[in-house]
C-alpha cells in the first residue's frame, strides 16, 4: 500500500479519536478532603504533627489541581487546532476515499500478480535438484545425440557412396533387361508354337481317353447292374454279420422312493450309414427305456461301443427316429467306426428288388431267409412270415429288434413287431437324449412319454 496514503489514514484516525473524546469525563476527579478531626483541648503532639503531614498534602493536592488545569487549556488549544482541521481532513476524505477505490482495485490486481508470482516461485530446494539433475541428463542426451548425428552422417556419407555404386548397377541392369525382353519375345513365340503342337496331341489324347472311359464305364455298369441283380448267399450275409457286429451296453441309473435303481442292457448291432453319417441301429427294448410303462427322470445314462479285445468307446447320445418311435440310433463318428474296424452297412436303396430277404436274430443267434409284403395300408412297414424260420439254421421266430437285410447284402430294416418290418431309408430323429452324468434337466421322463403316446396311436397290428 501507497506510504503518503497510509499516514493520511492514520493522521484521519487520530483526529476521529480526538474529536469524540469526552474530556470532561477523562478529567481526574478532585479527591474529598478527608474532614479534619476536632481538635481536643487536650490534644498530644502526635496531633499535631498529623495535622501538619496533612496540610502537606493538601499543598500537594493544590499543586497537582493547578498542573491538571494548565494541562486543559492546552489540551483545549489543541482540540481548537485540531477542530480546524478537522474541516480540511473531511474535505481530503472525500477525495482519498474515491483515491482508496482506485488503490483498493491496483492492490487487488497487485495481490492476484503476487499471488501468482508466488505460486510460481514456490518451487522447493529438491525441484530445483531435480530439474539440475534433468538438465544434466537432457546435455549429455544431447552429447549422445550429437555423437550418433556424426556417425549418421558418416552412415550417410556411406550410403551415397553405395547409391552412386547402385545407380551404375542399375543401368547395367537396365541394358540387361532390354537384352532379356528381346530373348523373352524369342522364347515366347517358340512357345506358343510348341503349345499349339501340344493342343492338336491333347486334342486326340482326350478323344482316346473318351473313348477308354466309355467303354470302361460300360463295364462299369454292368459290372454293378450284375453284382445288383445277383442275390448273396444267406450263409455269406451272415458270416459278414457275424465279422461286423459289435457289442453296446447302456446303463441307467435313477432315484426312487423306493431306494436306488439301476438299469443295464447289451445288444449286439451293425454300423449302418445314409451317406452322410455313420449310426449303430438298435431296438427300444434293447436300451433300458421302455414304452409301456410311465416315463421316469433318468439320472445318469451312458452308452458304450466294445470289440474285442480291449477297445471301448463311448456313444454321445440316442436319437429316436420319426420312422417308428422303437427304433433308436446312436450317432458314430468315423474314427470311432475306423478304430472298431467294422464294416459299415448301406441302407438299400431298392430294397423291394427281391421278394425275400434275410434275417438275423438276437445279434448273431440265429438266420433264415423269409418273405416279406408291401402292405398298403401301413407305409414304411413290410409284412414279414413270423411263421418258424427253420430253412437255414435253426428253427425261431422273428422278434422285435432283429435286423433284417437285403438279398444284395444292404441293411433293409428292423423287425419293430414280431410281424412287421420298418424300412430304414432315412434316419430322422424325432427325439434325442444325450448320454452323461447328469441328464437330469432333459426331462427323459416327459421325453418317455411322449413317445409313448405316439407308439399308442400307431395301428394296432403294427404294434
Amino acid at each position: 500500500m501507497n506510504k503518503t496514503l497510509l499516514l493520511i489514514i492514520c493522521d484521519f484516525l487520530l483526529l476521529n479519536l480526538l474529536a469524540l473524546t469526552r474530556w470532561e469525563i477523562a478529567e481526574p476527579a478532585s479527591g474529598k478532603q478527608p474532614p479534619v478531626p476536632k481538635l481536643a483541648a487536650n490534644a498530644t503532639t502526635k496531633d499535631q504533627d498529623l495535622v501538619a503531614v496533612m496540610q502537606a498534602a493538601l499543598t500537594d493536592e493544590r499543586g497537582t489541581r493547578d498542573s491538571l488545569a494548565e494541562k486543559l487549556t492546552t489540551t483545549e488549544s489543541t482540540l481548537a487546532e485540531r477542530e480546524q482541521n478537522l474541516a480540511q481532513l473531511q474535505t481530503d476524505k472525500t477525495r482519498l476515499a474515491t483515491t482508496l477505490t482506485d488503490t483498493r482495485r491496483a492492490a487487488e490486481v497487485l495481490t492476484r500478480q503476487v499471488t501468482a508470482a508466488t505460486q510460481d516461485a514456490t518451487m522447493t530446494k529438491e525441484q530445483l535438484v531435480r530439474l539440475q539433475r534433468e538438465l544434466d541428463e537432457k546435455r549429455a542426451e544431447a552429447q549422445r545425440q550429437a555423437g550418433a548425428i556424426a556417425s549418421l552422417e558418416q552412415q550417410q556419407g556411406e550410403a551415397r557412396q553405395k547409391i552412386e555404386g547402385l545407380s551404375v548397377a542399375v543401368k547395367v541392369a537396365e541394358q540387361e533387361k532390354v537384352m532379356l525382353k528381346e530373348t523373352a519375345e524369342v522364347f515366347r513365340l517358340q512357345a506358343a508354337a510348341e503349345r499349339a503342337e501340344r493342343e492338336k496331341v491333347q486334342a486326340t489324347t482326350v478323344q482316346l481317353a473318351q473313348g477308354v472311359g466309355d467303354l470302361a464305364e460300360q463295364s462299369g455298369a454292368l459290372t454293378r447292374e450284375i453284382r445288383d441283380h445277383r442275390p448273396v448267399n444267406a450263409n455269406v450275409l451272415f458270416n459278414d454279420f457275424l465279422h461286423n457286429r459289435v457289442s453296446t451296453a447302456f446303463t441307467a441309473h435313477r432315484k426312487s422312493f423306493l431306494g436306488p435303481i439301476t438299469r443295464t442292457k447289451e445288444a449286439r448291432t451293425v454300423f449302418i450309414t445314409d451317406g452322410a453319417q455313420i449310426y449303430a441301429l438298435l431296438h427300444i427294448d434293447d436300451t433300458p427305456f421302455s414304452l409301456h410303462e410311465n416315463g421316469a427322470d433318468w439320472e445318469k445314462l451312458t452308452a458304450e461301443f466294445s470289440r474285442p479285445p480291449n477297445y471301448r468307446t463311448a456313444a454321445e447320445r440316442l436319437d429316436f427316429l420319426a420312422l417308428d418311435p422303437r427304433v433308436v440310433v446312436l450317432p458314430v463318428s468315423a474314427e470311432q467306426a475306423a478304430a472298431l474296424g467294422v464294416k459299415v452297412y448301406q441302407t438299400a436303396l431298392e430294397p423291394f428288388k427281391f421278394s425275400e430277404a434275410v434275417l438275423i436274430s438276437g445279434g448273431g443267434t440265429g438266420y433264415g431267409s423269409v418273405t416279406f409284403k408291401l402292405d398298403a395300408a401301413q407305409p414304411g412297414y413290410v409284412s414279414v412270415d413270423n411263421r418258424l424260420v427253420t430253412r437255414l439254421f435253426g428253427e425261431f421266430a422273428p422278434s422285435r429288434g432283429d435286423l433284417v437285410f437285403s438279398k444284395t447284402g444292404e441293411l433293409l430294416g428292423i423287425m419293430v413287431s414280431s410281424g412287421y418290418c420298418v424300412i430304414v431309408n432315412n434316419v430322422l430323429p424325432t427325439k434325442s437324449l444325450r448320454t452323461g452324468d447328469d441328464v437330469k434337466a432333459q426331462q427323459t421322463g416327459q421325453i418317455l412319454d411322449e413317445l409313448a403316446a405316439r407308439y399308442r396311436s400307431l395301428p394296432f397290428k403294427v404294434q
